[in-house]
């Protein structure tokens, strides 16, 4: 009782320390709380809401959209301490040590959590010029962690409206680390793969109040969803769902489905493969690419999914007919 008291008294007094030059610290998430952040994800406006018959001045609710910049501390050949941008998405704010791991992970810069020494969010309240300032999320890899640099600005570039572009060839791919999906014993009826939109829309309780925001959504084979997050953006909704998991050392996720309430875009299927997730179901159309790239590394791909139909475009196997 004594140890436990004196760490919480240390813990506190390492928080007040840090606020001062504008961080905080982050801990490995324990269990999914699907409120958490809410109260920076909205922005109440003013708006006129005019139909055929009325006009009226009411308050509305916005999802909000900020940008977040996602740097690496590491150590070079020197053993010099630098701190480099590898990343600029525009997000809902919230969950950002989340956003930055999953994004990490999902584009193979780390294989554990392990990698991560600490990631330290700029609280902004730093007047001493020295700390780190707001919307900058800092990853401090451990010692010895190698990032090709070189490979990593050819291949990203982020933003709210496409995520990560400019990816090169399913070869590249092959190199970058991404691997096949083998026998994996997943399988799901489709009367429980039809319920998930639903159930999905039920969580979404930011996108309820404002309409504006994507949700990703990790289920097991039974239809039961584990975990979801939300965002302006399709890709950083994703990086924040498998980030979470990711920090909590569960990777990679072998046994689970990821559902999405968009589309279902080629970068969205590198991020599921992964995470090593062997079905990704969308509630909108596949792009020809995303299809592509499913099929060859071995994942099931259904879009189109609501209470009534889905499409499978590639290795149906894994969804049995009722």
């Amino acid at each position: 009782m004594i140890i436990a008291i004196y760490l919480s008294h240390s813990l506190n007094y390492l928080q007040a320390r840090l606020t001062r030059f504008g961080l905080r610290i982050v801990r490995r998430p324990e269990r999914f709380n699907a409120m958490s952040n809410t109260d920076l994800s909205t922005k109440e406006v003013r708006i006129q809401r005019r139909s055929k018959h009325e006009s009226l001045v009411v308050e509305d609710l916005l999802a909000v959209e900020e940008p977040l910049e996602i740097r690496l501390a590491y150590r070079g050949k020197l053993g010099v301490l630098t701190s480099r941008g590898i990343s600029i998405t525009m997000r809902t704010p919230g969950s950002d040590e989340e956003l930055a791991a999953g994004f990490l992970a999902t584009e193979g810069i780390v294989s554990s959590y392990e990698d991560i020494e600490e990631i330290s969010i700029g609280s902004g309240e730093d007047n001493s010029g020295l700390g780190l300032a707001p919307n900058i999320a800092r990853v401090a890899l451990q010692e010895g962690v190698d990032v090709d640099f070189e490979q990593l600005s050819r291949h990203v570039f982020t933003s709210s409206s496409c995520g990560v572009c400019g990816k090169a060839t399913l070869d590249a791919l092959s190199a970058r680390g991404l691997k096949r999906i083998e026998e994996d014993g997943f399988c799901m009826t489709s009367d429980v793969l039809r319920s998930m939109p639903g159930k999905l829309l039920e969580l979404q309780r930011t996108f309820a109040r404002t309409g504006g925001l994507h949700a990703s959504a990790l289920v097991d084979p039974s239809g039961e969803i584990i975990d979801v997050a939300e965002d302006v953006g399709r890709h950083n909704a994703m990086d924040k769902l498998l980030g979470r998991r990711f920090l909590a050392g569960d990777w990679p996720l072998s046994k689970h489905l990821i559902l999405v309430s968009g589309r279902a875009s080629f970068e969205l299927v590198q991020k599921t493969l992964l995470a090593g997730i062997p079905v990704l179901a969308a509630v909108g159309a596949p792009s020809s690419l995303a299809v592509e790239l499913a099929d060859n590394f071995g994942m099931t791909l259904a879009g189109f999914l609501s209470d009534k139909r889905f499409n499978l475009y590639c290795r149906p196997e894994r969804i049995e007919d009722n």
